[in-house]
């Protein structure tokens, strides 16, 4: 297995410099800077490498090369986005960078509820609390059939939430659940939200899923005379958000996707941690079942409660056994490739708070993650 580690480029306010110190290979990024839908230029992208390799490291993967709302949604003429993506991707693979991690959620990425969490012995985590997902669905967005996403025993937990909630909390929990839109820096308010999801409406989870195997039948010929592997991620949370559906939160989610196309350049980003927020998922057992269509791997856990909540947990704590994850990956890059895998969203540890820098992605936490990673990848080699 690779070590490579999540870098958001120039501004990132951990450097290269930084990473290169962690021990990690490689580096794993995008051009966030281009706007959706645009032709990533050779020279953009040489110029990036450029960047890295004068580190030390080099380019392993891009994440993600994002795919455009439009597409998403099946609206209107997409030839020239799906030319733009195609392009993109021939200008990735001519500088040598062939491992693209992609998401088909629906206009939010990853979605927290808190982004400070307090942790036992100091530090602090990301956290999904349903109940305030549903405070905020129910009582702030007041969106139609918001009720119809959450439990009774959820719901009322919403409606006790409503009656204690001041104007700094509601901000904070709008700012949180606002911080994991993808890649991006535009944040919407309350109305700004309701109109992001207004293009929305009538897309179900059919619709959805024949759009992303549009999207596939259009992109993936051109990723295998590329030789370009493409690693769709898991919904994070793997659950419908806000009304908008949520289509690779399964086995069998998964299943029907690498169904879609049957070349091995349609694949997977196993991400633990998103796959283990789902409670009927084994990770262990979906890392053995999908072995041969992973291409890159994000390793984090979660512990998960009852009513649907989960906090991020240490890496080698929480409800996934990462050993067995771990085995699974190492057994399944057997005969190929080392699959490159980064430590996900590590708990702000130390000094991490004085960085600044992006939610869920700290310096120490995530150094911690990688070297707890990085001995039990040694461990079970050594027992091989």
């Amino acid at each position: 297995m690779r070590e490579t580690w999540r870098w958001f480029g120039p501004n990132d306010a951990i450097t290269l410099s930084d990473i290169a110190q962690t021990g990690a290979q490689g580096i794993v990024t995008a051009l966030h800077e281009i706007p959706y839908g645009q032709v990533w230029s050779r020279a953009d992208i040489a110029a990036r490498k450029a960047l890295i390799e004068d580190a030390d490291l080099s380019w392993d993967v891009v994440e993600s090369l994002p795919v455009h709302e439009d597409i998403k949604r099946g609206q209107g003429d997409l030839t020239a986005l799906f030319d733009a993506y195609r392009q993109s991707m021939i200008n990735l693979a001519a500088e040598g960078v062939r491992t693209i991690c992609y998401n088909f959620m629906p206009l939010l990425d990853w979605t927290r509820t808190t982004l400070d969490a307090p942790v036992a012995r100091g530090g602090t985590a990301l956290r999904f609390s349903a109940p305030e997902m549903a405070y905020f669905d129910i009582h702030m967005l007041q969106r139609t059939g918001a009720q119809d996403l959450w439990s009774a025993q959820v719901q009322d937990a919403a409606a006790d939430l409503a009656g204690r909630m001041d104007d700094a909390q509601r901000a904070r929990l709008l700012a949180s659940i606002m911080s994991g839109l993808p890649g991006a820096y535009a944040r919407y308010d309350i109305e700004g939200l309701r109109q992001a999801l207004a293009p929305w409406a009538g897309v179900d989870a059919d619709t959805l899923r024949a759009n992303l195997a549009r999207f596939l039948a259009e992109v993936i010929p051109t990723a295998h005379e590329l030789g370009v592997k493409l690693a769709i991620h898991p919904d994070d949370p793997p659950r419908p958000l806000l009304g908008l559906p949520r289509i690779v939160s399964t086995g069998a989610d998964i299943e029907a996707i690498l169904a879609m196309h049957s070349a091995p350049e349609n694949g997977l980003t196993l991400c633990a941690g998103s796959l283990g927020a789902h409670p009927d998922n084994d990770v262990p057992a979906l890392a053995r079942q999908f072995a041969d269509r992973i291409h890159f791997a994000h390793l984090r856990n979660v512990a998960k409660e009852p009513d649907g909540s989960f906090q991020e947990a240490p890496h080698l704590a929480g409800d996934t056994d990462m050993p067995a994850v771990i085995n699974a990956l190492l057994d399944a890059e057997v005969g190929r490739a080392a699959i490159p895998f980064r430590p996900d969203h590590g708990h702000a540890l130390l000094d991490d708070d004085l960085r600044k820098s992006h939610p869920g992605y700290p310096l120490v936490g995530r150094l911690r993650g990688l070297a707890e990673l990085r001995g039990v990848i040694a461990g079970l080699q050594y027992h091989r």
